[in-house]
């Protein structure tokens, strides 16, 4: 494979895999574009016609369903020859589940009036795509191999070599030695551009497929947003989790522990007044500790300094508190939206948290930057780590997490993780 790569890709062309695949694609398209369109013509007029009656609603929705039945077969022959996956489109679902229900979901299903137009528009396309394709395959292989089978001619046919015009009392054949070369020469010519008039003409067919056969673009947008809100939903359920952590393992046991000592402290204030000052002490300590730690609880939320100063400041904040020196670049011309500026500030810290508890590294930096409409930011130290990654040939650096700088897109930014 390496050999072959040094080739130049005109000459790589006619012999690759993906050549031969959109050739085969081609071959088969025009049989079965045939098929499809017969039946598509056939039933659609039927039902179109006998509309004025009752019979020609059920067989105009059986002839849609039979079209969508035609892009699975399409959808998977470009994705076996062509290496285009495109997804399947919306279901056809009626309001009750009855058979009446579902011919009108039928009927006014966008989709389904695509695989219509794809099964119209594709047999011209294809008969025009296999002439061609088939022709400058024909012609481009036989003259190049020329020189291989043109002794077939004087010895079984009777003449010299490939007749190129005339008739029976003056014509020309191709039989000298520089006609044939000439001809296996324009041959080659034919077969070395013939690959790339394939890939033109099946672009023509992926516009198709991808156009007319997939989802519409609000079925994806809204895909993409329940997608998102289930990412937003956990998401949430876990900072809820963490919080509720958090609760129960500080600040709640150090109150747990208040209220032991001011209970002490009452009995044995009486008997033992020393005793039971040192005790309201140590629960003046606790009540201190509990209310750090509910501070830093209520930060971890969202922290203030973010809302009012924004990203640079919050994130030289948590630096600031880390264990490990950290140097802090942001390079931000604008703030961006606050839902992506709460992503960034909550990467960071747990990056930084992990660098202090895993790491064992001597120094840090964070880097925030804008490219385009992107924000991306690059948490890096000196340590070793402590998660146990599987190992790849990558460069020495650590990931990049990006996520876009406005808020029309609420998914979040890829996790990122400090260097190995």
């Amino acid at each position: 494979m390496a050999a072959s790569h040094r080739l130049p890709a005109a000459i790589r062309a006619p012999f690759e895999a993906r050549t031969w695949r959109a050739f085969l694609y081609v071959l088969i398209g025009l049989p079965l574009s045939v098929l499809w369109f017969a039946l598509s013509v056939s039933f659609v007029s039927a039902g179109a016609g006998l509309l004025i009656t009752f019979l020609g609603v059920p067989i105009l929705a059986g002839a849609l369903g039979m079209c969508r039945g035609f892009g699975v077969v399409e959808r998977a022959r470009a994705r076996g020859l062509l290496g285009l996956d495109v997804a399947a489109p919306e279901p056809v679902r009626g309001r009750t589940g009855g058979a009446f229900s579902w011919m009108g979901a039928m009927l006014k299903s966008g989709a389904s009036w695509r695989h219509l137009l794809y099964a119209l528009l594709h047999m011209p396309w294809a008969v025009f795509s296999f002439s061609v394709t088939v022709a400058l395959w024909t012609w481009g292989w036989s003259l190049f191999t020329y020189p291989l089978w043109q002794w077939v001619f004087p010895l079984w046919v009777g003449q010299d070599g490939l007749q190129l015009y005339g008739d029976a009392h003056h014509a020309f054949y191709l039989d000298a030695p520089f006609e044939i070369a000439v001809t296996s020469v324009i041959g080659l010519v034919f077969v070395l551009v013939g690959p790339w008039v394939l890939r033109g003409l099946v672009s023509v067919d992926r516009l198709l497929v991808s156009g007319l056969l997939g989802p519409s673009r609000l079925a994806s947008r809204v895909t993409e947003l329940e997608s998102d809100r289930g990412v937003v939903v956990d998401t949430a359920a876990a900072d809820l989790r963490r919080i509720e952590r958090d609760l129960h393992d500080g600040a709640q046991a150090r109150l747990a522990a208040l209220a032991m000592d001011l209970g002490l402290a009452k009995e044995k204030l009486a008997q033992d007044p020393r005793a039971a000052a040192v005790l309201v002490d140590e629960a003046h300590g606790e009540v201190k500790l509990a209310l750090q730690e509910l501070r830093d609880l209520a930060r971890g939320i969202h922290p203030a300094v973010l809302t009012d100063r924004g990203l640079d400041a919050a994130l030289s904040a948590v630096a600031s508190r880390c264990s490990v020196p950290v140097s802090v670049s942001v390079d931000l011309p604008s703030r961006p939206a606050p839902a992506i500026e709460g992503l960034a500030y909550f990467t960071v810290s747990e990056l930084l948290r992990n660098i202090t508890l895993h790491s064992h590294a001597r120094r840090a930096s964070v880097d925030v930057w804008r490219t385009d409409d992107r924000l991306l930011l690059q948490v890096r130290d000196d340590g070793t780590g402590g998660a146990r990654l599987t190992p790849a040939p990558a460069s020495p650096t650590s990931p990049t997490a990006s996520a876009p700088s406005t808020a029309s897109s609420p998914s979040p930014p890829p996790p990122a993780a400090p260097r190995r």
